[in-house]
């Protein structure tokens, strides 16, 4: 889709913002106004407080380049003020914000439709899959993972090898985080798959695949450098590849995201993926996965925020 036009507009970067991702949001935001302005666009930084609204008029900004991360950013809430103010921007819509970044409403999704997702339980009651509700731990097999239900990057997750530390973690993740879920532990490797939409058709990236030094997926292993070791492709039979990027985009569709997304995935021994969570706003840091994936098909970091931007003009 051609954004050319769009150079003669506006383009705030919204970024920073108010989750505790904060941080990883600035250096995304920064990499993807540096893009902007090398291919031409009247592009300007915008860190994202409770007076965004203002700031935005402030600054003339007349299409939202959005590069947000967590709550307040990737859940719907500014995409809902951006839609009052007329704004068009970029990646997902409110519904389909709230829902990705909502982990039990999006497996729940996975699950209606046919994605086979990690059972869970919602401690205390509320969305969980059919009759593993209620009580923390009830019907799983450990170990299991405790987890914010609106947190990214890993933010708060913690494994949990015993019914009897159960209890503990799952009071320290309510305490710092709210509400939660606790997930069966799938031993297995962990891939991730970028999504995206390129002349009206969705393209899934290469399979990537992550190694963690540590042995663990967490904060420190996505964002620095010499944590993680990425394979790409995945090394993974090609047919369970193929399996992953079905899935994705089967999620992404099913959600109704639009531009583009990422979609994690556990591989267990047998082959099989189980989804487990879905990014409407993939990290665009120098370690992030999504421009990694585009390299690996000639897609470089320019074009992909170009590709991004487009995603504005959507319906």
């Amino acid at each position: 889709m051609a954004v050319t036009h769009l150079k003669k507009r506006r383009v705030g970067v919204l970024m920073g913002g108010l989750s505790r991702e904060r941080e990883i949001s600035l250096r995304s935001g920064r990499n993807c106004l540096e893009a902007l302005k090398r291919l031409g666009y009247d592009a300007v930084g915008i860190d994202v407080g409770r007076d965004l609204a203002r700031v935005l008029n402030d600054r003339g900004v007349e299409v939202a380049f959005l590069a947000l991360h967590g709550r307040y950013g990737e859940d719907g809430c500014v995409q809902g003020l951006l839609e009052l103010m007329d704004i068009p921007y970029t990646g997902s819509r409110v519904a389909a914000s709230a829902l990705a970044m909502n982990k039990v409403l999006s497996k729940e999704v996975a699950l209606q439709n046919q994605v086979p997702t990690p059972a869970f339980v919602c401690p205390g009651g509320g969305e969980g899959n059919g009759a593993k509700t209620g009580e923390a731990g009830e019907g799983l097999r450990f170990p299991v993972m405790v987890k914010p239900r609106e947190e990214g990057s890993s933010l708060g997750v913690v494994k949990v090898d015993a019914p009897g530390e159960l209890a503990a973690a799952v009071e320290e993740v309510r305490r710092g985080y709210g509400e939660l879920l606790v997930e069966e532990f799938v031993d297995g490797t962990e891939v991730t798959v970028g999504l995206l939409e390129r002349a009206g058709k969705l393209q899934a990236l290469p399979v990537l695949q992550l190694e963690p030094r540590s042995g663990f997926y967490d904060f420190d292993a996505k964002y620095r450098e010499g944590m993680t070791d990425f394979i790409l492709p995945a090394e993974i039979p090609p047919e369970t590849a193929a399996r992953c990027q079905e899935l994705a985009m089967r999620v992404h569709r099913a959600i109704g995201c639009r531009g583009f997304s990422r979609v994690d995935f556990l591989v267990d021994a047998g082959g099989e993926p189980w989804f487990t969570e879905i990014n409407t706003l993939p990290g665009m840091t120098d370690t992030s996965d999504l421009p990694a994936q585009a390299r690996e098909v000639g897609i470089g970091y320019d074009e992909l925020v170009e590709t991004m931007l487009a995603s504005a003009l959507l319906p």
